[in-house]
C-alpha cells in the first residue's frame, strides 16, 4: 500500500510511518518539523520503502505533489496526521494549528482526488469539548467554545472534518475521520505540556506532580501501539466514505488516581502541587469504541500499567542520553 503520511516525524506521525513500512508499505512521509523532530524517523533514514520531505502542508501543496509525482509514487491513501496537539503547542502556534486543520486539509482532500485516493483525517476527542454525553459516540455534536483559547484547535478540527465530509458529498471523495483520545508512549516531548510527560517526568526526577484542579476530572489513555493499530486498519478498509471512528482506551481513571499510578510505576512517593484547572479543560473524556470494534474488529490490548512502564522506561533513557551527551 502506498501511503502519503503528514505529520511524519511527530510522535504519532512516526510510529504509524514506523507500522506501515514493517507491514511493507511504501510511505513518503511529510513534516514541516515545528513540533516534530527528524530524530523519529531515524529508523527510517535508509529504508528503500521511506521517503521524507521537508514540506509544510498548509502552504506547499504543490512541493508535495511534484515530489510524489516525481517518484512515481500514486497514494493510495492520504493520512493527514499533521498538527500542533498539545495545548502548549496550539497556543504557542494558534494561527499554523488553524492552518494545518484548514487549509491543509483542503489540499489533502485535492490531493487525494488528484491520485484518485482515500484520505483519512486525524481529527480529535477535543471536537467533543467539555461533553455533556458520556462516554462520548461518535453521533455527539460536542459542546465547544467557540471563542476560548482551546478554540484555535477545536475548532480547527471541527473544520477540518466539515472539509472532508463535504467532499465526500459533494466530490465523491473517500473521506474518512478518526477522532483520536489521549494518547501516550515513547516519543512524547517531555516538554509538551500533556499530563503523561508531565507526570512521568516530575515522578522520575522526584518532585511535586503537578495536579489542575483537584485531581476528580477523568481521562482514558490509549498506549500508542494500539492507536496505530486502530488506524491501520481504518487505513485498509477498501471503501469508507464518511466514516466516523472513535480510537482510544475506553477505561477511564481520575487524574489523580492516573497520578498515583506514575509514581507507583516509578518507584517515588505521590506528593502533588495544585494549580488552578486550565479554562474549558474537560471534566470527563472516554471514548464509546462499540463501532470500532464492529468496524475493524478492533479494542485496545496494552493496560495502562504495561503502557506506562514502557513509557517511562523510554523517559528514563532519553534523560539518560541527554545527560551522557552533555557532560
Amino acid at each position: 500500500m502506498n501511503v502519503l503520511l503528514t505529520g511524519a516525524a511527530g510522535f504519532v506521525g512516526s510510529h504509524i510511518a514506523e507500522r506501515l513500512i514493517r507491514d511493507g508499505s511504501q510511505v513518503v512521509g511529510v513534516d514541516n518539523l515545528i513540533t516534530g523532530d527528524r530524530e523519529n524517523l531515524a529508523s527510517l533514514a535508509n529504508h528503500p520503502n521511506f521517503r521524507y520531505l521537508e514540506a509544510d502542508v498548509s502552504s506547499e501543496g504543490e512541493k508535495i505533489t511534484a515530489f510524489c509525482d516525481g517518484l512515481g509514487f500514486r497514494p493510495r491513501i492520504v493520512l493527514h496526521f499533521a498538527s500542533p496537539a498539545s495545548p502548549i503547542d496550539y497556543a504557542k502556534r494558534p494561527f499554523d494549528t488553524l492552518a494545518v486543520n484548514s487549509r491543509g486539509t483542503e489540499y489533502c482532500a485535492a490531493a487525494a482526488l488528484h491520485w484518485r485516493a482515500a484520505l483519512l483525517f486525524a481529527s480529535t476527542s477535543e471536537i467533543y469539548g467539555d461533553p455533556l454525553q458520556h462516554p462520548q459516540r461518535e453521533s455527539y455534536w460536542g459542546n465547544v467554545n467557540t471563542t476560548g483559547p482551546r478554540a484555535c484547535y477545536d475548532e480547527g478540527k471541527r473544520y477540518g472534518e466539515a472539509v472532508v465530509t463535504t467532499h465526500v458529498r459533494a466530490s465523491g471523495l473517500d473521506g474518512r475521520l478518526v477522532r483520536i483520545f489521549n494518547t501516550y508512549g515513547p516519543r512524547m516531548r517531555a516538554d509538551d505540556g500533556r499530563v503523561v510527560p508531565n507526570f512521568v517526568m516530575q515522578a522520575i526526577r522526584g518532585e511535586d506532580l503537578t495536579l489542575y484542579g483537584d485531581g476528580s476530572q477523568t481521562r482514558s489513555f490509549c498506549y500508542v501501539d494500539d492507536l496505530v493499530d486502530g488506524i491501520v486498519r481504518f487505513a485498509r478498509l477498501e471503501h469508507a466514505p464518511g466514516l466516523v471512528l472513535n480510537i482510544g482506551n475506553p477505561n477511564e481513571f481520575t487524574i489523580l488516581e492516573f497520578a498515583r499510578i506514575v509514581c507507583e510505576l516509578a518507584g517515588t512517593e505521590l506528593r502533588v502541587r495544585s494549580d488552578a484547572l486550565p479554562k474549558d479543560d474537560p471534566t470527563r473524556r472516554c471514548p464509546d469504541i462499540a463501532r470500532a470494534k464492529e468496524m475493524l474488529g478492533w479494542a485496545p490490548q496494552i493496560d495502562v500499567r504495561e503502557g506506562l512502564r514502557r513509557t517511562i522506561a523510554w523517559f528514563r533513557a532519553k534523560n539518560a542520553a541527554v545527560g551522557v551527551a552533555g557532560s
